[in-house]
């Protein structure tokens, strides 16, 4: 007789995949014929700009490009990159050794723990955040640091709270600003400080940048930014939002050099690089930012103001958002965030995300997506206010 197939250790120490769990719900809702509005899963409504496309199917004829592509990204596309991050943050960045091809910024922060983190080391990882920060230092065997966002402290960890000997064994601190799932930002002050602690205890920041260019009234700033923050810091940055390419799959790390290296090396071991035509497409779409960007903002800003002011409207305390396109929601009193969004989806066929997918400290709030037209935003609010809630 067969033994029973048991998944490993550190499969089943994990939580089961926030987002597969809340569309296995919403497409046996659809399934039934129910007119589902989905604001769960962040992922852009509208199609990648056109010239990106062109690019594409330009650069997809190339028979050079149907073979592997290099590790470390084309220099067309590195230089690009640099281009851009000079112009947008004032970055001076080496093409050669300070910025590395991703294959999606997911990919390369779930990938860094295996270049940084050492079994019994910490990792400090916000609560509430993007999953794949927990996740990928668990798999390295590193132990997982919990670092509340503070709501007083406009959704920031309260750095001076960490214990003297919990710094002294960190090894990495992962910061998403501006941030997921809370809309929050941070400014050069809170990075100042972040890189002085870095320096001072001898532990990496992974700051991931997928929302910089998300921002509505004023420009979210770079880590690299802050004097010396290279020698501690590497920013993971993202095509998906910026541009709505989110199933291309490209980004990009920068640092300083033994950083980026470290994490090529690693993923010169698990992959091949990102697809050679997708990469022309990616510099397509950089040397393109302040034509094709600016709109994709407008149009989010616009939204977020028609759903706050609407959810407001119904009674709900909803703060406004200052970058990405997530609403972070306050639970009405005596709901769970679990609760809340089951009772969402049964009773008014609103797809939103629970807080406790992100963390413990989390669970009296619901991130709403504002990835629909303004519309069926409002739909939703008006479906959300005949609830008895």
């Amino acid at each position: 007789m067969a033994t029973q197939f048991v998944k490993s250790e550190r499969l089943r120490k994990l939580p089961p995949y926030l987002f597969a769990e809340i569309d296995k719900k919403k497409k046996a809702a659809i399934a039934a014929g129910r007119d589902v509005i989905n604001l769960g899963v962040g992922d852009p409504d509208h199609p990648t700009p056109e010239s990106i496309i062109r690019s594409l199917q330009h650069h997809v004829e190339n028979p050079a490009f149907h073979q592997y592509a290099l590790d470390q990204g084309s220099p067309e596309l590195r230089r690009s990159i640099a281009a851009f991050c000079k112009k947008r943050y004032g970055l001076d960045l080496d093409p050669e050794t300070e910025i590395l091809a991703l294959i999606g910024s997911k990919e390369g922060i779930a990938h860094l723990p295996l270049a940084v983190l050492n079994p019994g080391d910490i990792s400090l990882v916000p609560d509430p955040c993007y999953p794949v920060y927990r996740s990928s230092s668990m798999f390295v065997g590193a132990d997982v640091y919990t670092m509340p966002l503070e709501p007083d402290l406009g959704f920031r960890p309260d750095l001076d709270a960490i214990p003297a000997d919990v710094y002294a064994l960190a090894r990495l601190m992962f910061l998403n600003y501006p941030n997921n799932p809370t809309g929050a930002t941070a400014d050069r002050g809170f990075f100042d400080k972040v890189v002085g602690l870095a320096r001072a205890h001898d532990f990496v920041v992974a700051q991931d940048a997928a929302y910089n260019e998300m921002y509505f009234e004023q420009a979210a700033p770079s880590i690299l930014q802050v004097p010396g923050a290279k020698d501690v810091s590497i920013e993971f940055h993202s095509l998906s939002k910026t541009f709505n390419m989110t199933g291309w799959r490209v980004g990009f790390a920068i640092g300083g050099a033994p950083l980026i290296s470290a994490l090529g090396q690693v993923k010169a071991n698990v992959d091949s690089g990102v697809f050679t035509a997708i990469q022309f497409a990616g510099k397509a779409a950089l040397d393109d930012y302040y034509n094709l960007t600016p709109p994709i903002r407008a149009l989010y800003k616009e939204r977020r103001d028609a759903f706050v002011g609407a959810m407001r409207g119904i009674g709900w305390d909803v703060p406004t958002p200052q970058a990405t396109f997530y609403v972070w929601m306050p639970c009405p009193k005596g709901s769970t965030s679990a609760e809340l969004c089951t009772r969402l989806l049964d009773e008014a066929d609103v797809v939103t995300t629970p807080g406790i997918g992100f963390g413990r400290t989390a669970d009296g709030y619901i991130r709403a997506a504002l990835t629909v037209e303004t519309p069926r935003l409002l739909e939703a609010v008006e479906r959300i206010g005949t609830l008895k809630l």
